[in-house]
C-alpha cells in the first residue's frame, strides 16, 4: 500500500467521523473498585448513574471508570442477582475525579453463582497477559477478543475447530489438521501465545488448545512483539486460559455429534477456605473424535488444575498446570492425492493404511504468577511457566505417484513404471520433544504531569527455547510391483509391510532436526493523555538479544532496538481514530542448504477508526496497513519429498484493509460479523523460481464471516434461540510456491443452530456444512505434478447438554 492510499484512508476516516459531536470540555469521571464481602473482585458487575446513559462494567479486578459525566447531580446504582442493590447519590464537578469504591453484601441464601447481565460478544478490555492497562477502544491497534460465550454458542472444541470465522483476516494452513493451528493474517503466519507467553519453539508447535480450559482469545493484529517477548509484525493471538473467580459454581457439558464425536467436560470454580482467600480452579476433558475418513481420528483428554492465593489485600499468587494428551491418526492421514486436478476423489476417500500405530502426543505447561500491588496506581507483575512437549508418531507422504518412472533405490525399492493413479505409499517416524523456559515481569503504572496524564509500562522478558526431532527414518509401504490405485484402493495388508523404526536410541541420538533459541528483552512504554486524555500519545522502544542455533545453520547472534509509535484520539466518548508505526523483530526456526539464519524483521503502519454503538452494546472496527517484512524464511521450491529446506526470500509486502463488528444490537439479538482484503506480495525476491510481484503464499484475498444469534428474553418462549452464520473465501492462494494448472475455487461454508436454556439446564444443537458442500483446501506438488487436498465434513451435526450448578 502506497503512503499516499494510506494518507487518503485516514483522512476519509477523520471526514466520517468529524459529523459526531465532540464531547465537551470540563466534563468529570468516577472510578474505583468493587468487590464482594469475601474480598474477591466483583468481576463484571454493572454499575450504572440513573436515568442517563452513563454505565460501565467492572473489569477482572472489580475496577470501574465512568468518564466525560457532565456537571451535575447523579443517583449512582450497583445491582446484580444475588447481591443487594446499593444507590448513593453524587454531585460530578467540572474537571473533577471522584473515587467510590464499594464493598457488596451477599443475599442471605447462600450465592451460587453472581449472574451479571453482560454482552456475551463483547470484551472491553484486553487481559492482564497483554499487559495493556487500557480499554480497547482507546489502544491505537486493532485487537478483536473473541469472548468465552462465543466458543460455547459455536460449539468449538479446539483452537483449530473454527475460531477464525470469528476475526477479520483470519485464515489457516490446514496441513496439520487439528495438531498444530498455523493461523495467517495479514499475509503470514501470526505467533501462537498463551497467557502472554510466545510458546512456539519450532514450526511445529504448539499442540492446539482445547477450548475446556480456555476462558477467552484475544487476536492482535500487527506486530505486538514489543511487549511480548517477539512476533511477527502480522500479529499474534493470545489464549487466555480459565482462571479462579471467587465464586462458588460448576459446569457439565456432554457433547456428541455425527462421525463418532462423544465428549464431556467439567469446570469447577469455588474457595478451599471460609475467607475466599484460597481459590481453586479444574477443568477436565475426555473426547473420542472419528472422521468422515474411514481409519481416521482424533482422540484427546485434558487435565487443568489452577489454584489462587491472596496473601493480602495487594498481593496474589497463582499456580496453573495444564495436560493435553492426544492420539490421532498419522499426520498426513487426511490428504489424498491426485493428478488430474482437485477434488477428483469422493471426499470420503483416504490413502491412509489401517493398523499404522497411533501418533501420540502429552503436552505439559505449568505457571506461576505474582501480582503485587504498591497502591492503587501501581502494580509488579511477575510470572513464569515451562512448556514439554513430548510426541512419538508418525507422518504420511506419497514416496512416488505415476504415471512415469520412478526411481525409489533410497527407500530400498528397485526402479520401475507406476500407471496413472497409482501411488506408493510412504512413512515416516517423527518424534520429538521440546522444552521452554520462559519468565517476565514488569510494572503498571498511572502518573500525571501537570495537565498530561500517564500511563506507563516497563518489563523484562527472559526465554529459551529448544526442540528436536526424528523425522529421518522412513519406509515405503507399497512397491512398484504392487501399488495403490487410487481407482480400486485395497486397504489389506500392503505390499512392502509396516514400518518398523528405530526407537531403541534415545532420541537425542537419533534426531535428525534440532531447534534452539535464547533471548533476553527490555522495554518501556508511555502513553500520554492530553486534553482530558481525549488525545493519546504512545512511545515505546524495546531491546531484544537473541541467540539462535540450528542443526542445519550456524549459531547466530543478533539484537536489535525496535520503536513503537501509536497515536489515538477520541472524537467523542464513543468514537476514537488512530494510528500505529510499529517495528518487529523475530526469530526464526528452518533449514537452510548454506549461511545462517537471521531473526524476522518487519515494519508496520496501520490506521484505523473505532465505534462503540448505543452505549458500548455494539462495536465496529475499521483498519487498513502495509507491512514490509525482510529475511522471512519460506520454503524451497527446489524440494525434493526427503528435503524440508527452506531459503529466505528477501522483501514481501502485505497490505489490506479489515472490518469488524461484534455484540448486541438489540435484546437477545448479538452479531459478529467481519470482512478482510488482503494482498501479499514478493517486493524482492532471493530465489530463483519466485519473482517480483508474485503472490506470497497462504492467504485468500476476500474473508467474509457472520455468526447471527437471537435469544428469546421475554414470555412463554423465554430461553429460545436460534444461530445462523457463514464463511466466504474468495481469491484463495494454495500453501506452496507452485500453483499448478488450477486454482482454489471460492469457498463458502454455512452453519446454524438452536438453543433453549431453562434454569440451570442448556440444550444446543448446531449443523455444519449446512449446504452439504464439498469443501476442500490444497496445494500443487510440483516434484510429482500432483495436486493433493484435503476434505471437510459433509453436513453434519453436534448435540450438547449443559448442566451449571
Amino acid at each position: 500500500m502506497k503512503i499516499a492510499y494510506v494518507q487518503k484512508f485516514f483522512c476519509l476516516l477523520l471526514l466520517l467521523s468529524s459529523v459526531s459531536i465532540i464531547a465537551q470540555p470540563g466534563n468529570g469521571k468516577i472510578n474505583g473498585k468493587i468487590s464482594l464481602s469475601d474480598n474477591t473482585p466483583a468481576e463484571s458487575v454493572g454499575i450504572a448513574l440513573k436515568d442517563t446513559k452513563y454505565s460501565t462494567n467492572a473489569n477482572h479486578n472489580g475496577q470501574y471508570e465512568i468518564k466525560n459525566i457532565k456537571p451535575g447531580n447523579y443517583t449512582l446504582i450497583i445491582n446484580g442477582i444475588g447481591i443487594k442493590s446499593i444507590s448513593e447519590n453524587i454531585t460530578i464537578q467540572s474537571n473533577q475525579t471522584i473515587t467510590k469504591n464499594f464493598k457488596l453484601t451477599e443475599s442471605k441464601e447462600e450465592l451460587n453463582e453472581v449472574i451479571i447481565k453482560r454482552n456475551k460478544y463483547k470484551q472491553d478490555k484486553p487481559s492482564l497477559s497483554l499487559r495493556l492497562n487500557t480499554p480497547v477502544l482507546e489502544i491505537p491497534q486493532n485487537i478483536q477478543i473473541i469472548s468465552g460465550q462465543t466458543l460455547k454458542d459455536q460449539q468449538i472444541t479446539s483452537m483449530s475447530d473454527g475460531v477464525i470465522r470469528n476475526v477479520s483476516g483470519a485464515v489457516r494452513i490446514e496441513h496439520w489438521g487439528d495438531m498444530f493451528n498455523n493461523i495467517s493474517m495479514r499475509g503470514s503466519r501470526v505467533q501462537a501465545f498463551r497467557n502472554g507467553f510466545n510458546v512456539v519453539s519450532s514450526y511445529w508447535s504448539p499442540l492446539t488448545e482445547d477450548m475446556s480450559f480456555v476462558d477467552h482469545i484475544e487476536f492482535v493484529k500487527g506486530p505486538a512483539g514489543f511487549m511480548l517477548s517477539s512476533g511477527d509484525p502480522a500479529g499474534l493471538y493470545n489464549v487466555v486460559t480459565k482462571k479462579p473467580t471467587g465464586i462458588t459454581k460448576g459446569e457439565v457439558n456432554i457433547l456428541g455429534g455425527s462421525y463418532d464425536f462423544y465428549r464431556a467436560s467439567i469446570d469447577l470454580d469455588g474457595k478451599l477456605d471460609k475467607k475466599g482467600k484460597l481459590l481453586y480452579r479444574f477443568n477436565a476433558m475426555g473426547q473420542n473424535k472419528g472422521s468422515h475418513r474411514s481409519f481416521e481420528h482424533n482422540d484427546r483428554y485434558v487435565i487443568a488444575p489452577v489454584i489462587s492465593y491472596q496473601i493480602d489485600d495487594k498481593t496474589k499468587i497463582t499456580a496453573e498446570y495444564n495436560y493435553q494428551h492426544a492420539n490421532m491418526t498419522e499426520v498426513g492421514s487426511f490428504y489424498v492425492f491426485g493428478t488430474d486436478g482437485y477434488a477428483t476423489l469422493p471426499r470420503n476417500f483416504t490413502m491412509t493404511q489401517p493398523g499404522l500405530p497411533d501418533t501420540k502426543i502429552n503436552d505439559h505447561s505449568a505457571y506461576l504468577l505474582f501480582e503485587h500491588n504498591f497502591n492503587p496506581n501501581w502494580k509488579l507483575t511477575a510470572q513464569t511457566t515451562y512448556f514439554k512437549y513430548l510426541q512419538k508418531g508418525y507422518s504420511s507422504w506419497p514416496s512416488a505417484m505415476g504415471p512415469g518412472a520412478v526411481d525409489l533405490d533410497y527407500n530400498g525399492i528397485p526402479e520401475g513404471t507406476l500407471q496413472a493413479g497409482e501411488i506408493i505409499r510412504g512413512v515416516s517416524i517423527w518424534d520429538a520433544d521440546s522444552n521452554m523456559y520462559l519468565g517476565q515481569m514488569f510494572v503498571n503504572g498511572k502518573f500525571n504531569t501537570g495537565n498530561v496524564s500517564h500511563k506507563v509500562l516497563g518489563g523484562i522478558d527472559l526465554g529459551s527455547k529448544d526442540y528436536m526431532a526424528d523425522w529421518g527414518q522412513s519406509h515405503s509401504i507399497d512397491t512398484v510391483d504392487d501399488p495403490f490405485n487410487v481407482n480400486n484402493p485395497d486397504y489389506g495388508t500392503p505390499a512392502n509391510g509396516m514400518p518398523n523404526f528405530d526407537r531403541n536410541t534415545p532420541l537425542k541420538d537419533r534426531a535428525v532436526g534440532f531447534y534452539g533459541s535464547e533471548y533476553a528483552a527490555g522495554y518501556v512504554q508511555d502513553e500520554m493523555g492530553f486534553l482530558e486524555n481525549k488525545i493519546r500519545l504512545t512511545l515505546a522502544a524495546r531491546y531484544t538479544w537473541i541467540n539462535q542455533t540450528s542443526t542445519y545453520s550456524d549459531p547466530a547472534t543478533d539484537s536489535h532496538i525496535t520503536p513503537r509509535i501509536g497515536l489515538s484520539v477520541s472524537l467523542t466518548p464513543n468514537t476514537a481514530v488512530y494510528g500505529l508505526y510499529d517495528q518487529a523483530f523475530t526469530p526464526q526456526a528452518g533449514i537452510v542448504r548454506e549461511g545462517s539464519i537471521k531473526p524476522l524483521t518487519g515494519n508496520n503502519i496501520e490506521f484505523g477508526i473505532k465505534q462503540d454503538w448505543f452505549d458500548g452494546a455494539w462495536s465496529t472496527t475499521l483498519s487498513a496497513y502495509s507491512i514490509l517484512k525482510k529475511n522471512e524464511l519460506t520454503s524451497d521450491p527446489t524440494n525434493t519429498p526427503s528435503q524440508n529446506y527452506s531459503v529466505v526470500l528477501g522483501e514481501k509486502r502485505a497490505q489490506g484493509i479489515e472490518f469488524d463488528a461484534r455484540g448486541k444490537i438489540v435484546e437477545g439479538l448479538n452479531l459478529i460479523a467481519n470482512y478482510a482484503f488482503t494482498e501479499s506480495i514478493v517486493n524482492q525476491s532471493n530465489v530463483d523460481g519466485i519473482t517480483e510481484g508474485s503472490n506470497v503464499p497462504g492467504f485468500s484475498k476476500h474473508v467474509a464471516n457472520a455468526w447471527l444469534n437471537y435469544t428469546v428474553v421475554n414470555g412463554k418462549l423465554k430461553g429460545l434461540g436460534a444461530s445462523v452464520g457463514g464463511t466466504y473465501l474468495a481469491g484463495r492462494q494454495t500453501d506452496t510456491w507452485a500453483v499448478g494448472l488450477q486454482k482454489l475455487p471460492n469457498y463458502f461454508k454455512m452453519e446454524g443452530g438452536l438453543s433453549y436454556e431453562t434454569g440451570n439446564l442448556k440444550f444446543t444443537a448446531n449443523m455444519f456444512n449446512i449446504l452439504n458442500k464439498y469443501l476442500y483446501s490444497g496445494s500443487y506438488y510440483a516434484y510429482s505434478q500432483a495436486y493433493y487436498w484435503q476434505t471437510e465434513q459433509p453436513r453434519n451435526m453436534r448435540l450438547g447438554v449443559t448442566y451449571k450448578f
